[in-house]
């Protein structure tokens, strides 16, 4: 997304650039006025393009850096939800687990105490 950002920042910064510029060397152009006037004209009106190029570029860091911190922290939070989600999720299915363990362990151990009375019972039976 950045690379994206900063080719359209910079393609409207060249596109401002050029068009001021080339409104200026056509005023400066038809402008009756001797040459080392105009070339001060020239020269100030660059600086002033300049100027504002830089300003422009400040404003438009400014506002990628306030998206960049908005969607940082969209992202921070919705990993915080998912990561809240993915525990309690965890926790659920151990302990479901552990209650199914149990249940069947204790079920195992009837059965085979079960089983051991009726062997007992059957052994004594043949005696």
């Amino acid at each position: 997304m950045s690379k994206k950002c900063g080719n359209n920042v910079g393609a409207v910064l060249a596109s401002l650039l050029a068009g001021a510029a080339v409104g200026v060397v056509v005023g400066m152009l038809y402008a009756p006025e001797e040459g080392k006037k105009t070339r001060k004209k020239l020269k100030d009106k660059a600086d002033d393009l300049a100027s504002q190029a830089k300003d422009q570029y400040g404003k438009t860091v400014d506002k990628a850096k306030e998206q960049y911190e908005q969607v940082s922290e969209k992202v921070k939070n919705q990993y915080d939800n998912l990561s809240a989600q993915v525990k309690e999720t965890t926790d659920r299915v151990v302990s479901s687990v552990k209650e199914g363990y149990d249940k069947y362990k204790n079920q195992a151990a009837n059965t085979v105490a079960e089983v051991s009375k009726e062997i007992e019972t059957e052994l004594d039976a043949l005696k």
